[in-house]
């Protein structure tokens, strides 16, 4: 779709996704295995027919920007790119970006190079399959200046949310900002039977927006000092122009926190997943690594996703997502865990790996249990170590892990002795 340009803001430090987000930008972080989360908004772009692509971001993009130019290179036939634009100082501006507006009125100037009638701004740090193609379609029909993707939600989790109210043709004439649970009466809208007897009557933004390009331009510009879309853009134009809900039915989650990537994250590995990573009708593309296949000797596994490269030995897995290289030694035992496996072997000598920071021993060593843990790439597990949350404390951290939500996260290239017991 040649009259579309899509934007996906990187977002900002990341810091209730952290320590995940201490060596790599928020969109760069790991998902189920094998890709990550900048792939999902990528994905349904080129699923979509849109390949003109502007990645924004400003903090740790080292990370995101290798695996963006390993992983996305469209063909010269149809002139499609994936590029990243960072926060810089221009004649225009010296800051850095200062919110979702600002970092999207900070990079017009380059996107102004191209023709193209309305642009898609995305998040970065999503998880959902959707065809933007119907949106877009919806915003033509509709004769919207804005569209504004939506998804049906229940009165208990509309306070996390900002909530639209629409009338019967989805026009929006009213939005509320992460609105107190208390004030929640009459800002239902109206939604289908089967999310009416659910309770899912709010409308909450998913922070998916189509602007026709000429409405974006004037906006940015009649308020200058605006910094965010969802609380200062969107409200003003609700009062001048013509903005229109994109009611999205399918699985949607905003993976703005350690619990809601933990639970995405295992979610994918059950029996009867709610995304689909295997519908070969909308492909979740990654970097394609050439790696042997997984290896399991001996283990009992149930319910888990085991990427490429790994080695199992006589362990046992349930309801974990096990990444690439990962190395699981002799009667270890991981359940309830996402362990995002590393960037080299083992076994091999320093002279073979790229890169060369990180421990000495990837993986899990022998007689170790780990439950309820997010383990980050190259951690290093000793042998006999207890990794389990049993006083199921919600905050805290120590040597080399942090308990998030109540789980625990040992992060990137962190090593636990032997004998430990966390």
């Amino acid at each position: 779709m040649d009259e579309i340009i899509a934007i996906i803001l990187g977002g900002g430090a990341g810091t209730r996704l952290f320590p995940l987000t201490k060596h790599r930008a928020k969109p760069a972080v790991p998902l189920a295995g094998k890709y990550r989360l900048i792939d999902v908004p990528i994905s349904n772009c080129i699923n979509s027919g849109i390949s003109r692509i502007f990645v924004l971001t400003q903090f740790n993009s080292a990370s995101l920007n290798r695996h963006i130019a390993r992983a996305y290179r469209f063909d010269r036939f149809r002139q499609g790119f994936v590029s990243i634009l960072a926060a810089e100082q221009t004649p225009y501006s010296k800051d850095w970006f200062q919110g979702t507006a600002d970092a999207v009125r900070q990079s017009m100037i380059h996107v102004a190079n191209f023709r193209y009638d309305y642009v898609l701004i995305l998040s970065g740090d999503q998880l959902y399959s959707m065809d933007y193609r119907k949106m877009a379609a919806h915003h033509k029909e509709r004769e919207a200046d804005i569209t504004i993707a939506s998804i049906p939600v229940t009165a208990r989790e509309a306070p996390g949310f900002g909530i639209l109210k629409t009338d019967a043709d989805h026009l929006i004439t009213e939005f509320y900002e992460k609105p107190p649970a208390e004030e929640l009466e009459g800002k239902e809208s109206p939604v289908r039977e089967e999310m009416q007897a659910a309770g899912r009557v709010f409308l909450a933004s998913m922070g998916i927006y189509i602007f026709s390009r000429g409405v974006l331009r004037d906006l940015l510009a009649e308020h200058p000092e605006a910094h965010d879309f969802g609380k200062e853009i969107i409200p003003s134009a609700i009062r001048k122009r013509r903005v229109v809900s994109y009611p999205f039915l399918g699985y949607w989650s905003d993976i703005g926190t350690i619990r809601s990537f933990y639970d995405a994250n295992l979610m994918l590995a059950q029996r009867h997943p709610q995304f689909d990573i295997y519908n070969p009708k909308r492909l979740l593309y990654t970097n394609a690594r050439m790696l042997p296949p997984a290896k399991v000797q001996n283990s009992y596994i149930q319910d888990s996703i085991i990427a490429e490269a790994s080695i199992i030995v006589n362990s046992q897995i349930t309801n974990s997502v096990i990444g690439l290289r990962s190395y699981i030694g002799n009667n270890t035992t991981i359940k309830d865990t996402v362990f995002m496996g590393a960037d080299y072997f083992p076994w091999h000598d320093v002279s073979l790996r790229d890169p060369v920071e990180g421990p000495a021993r990837p993986g899990v060593e022998e007689e170790s249990y780990i439950e309820g843990a997010i383990i980050d790439r190259n951690g290093s597990i000793g042998k006999r170590c207890v990794i389990k949350n049993r006083e199921h404390v919600q905050e805290g951290e120590g040597p080399n892990f942090y308990i998030r939500d109540g789980i625990v996260v040992v992060p990137k290239n962190a090593e636990i002795p032997d004998d430990t017991i966390i």
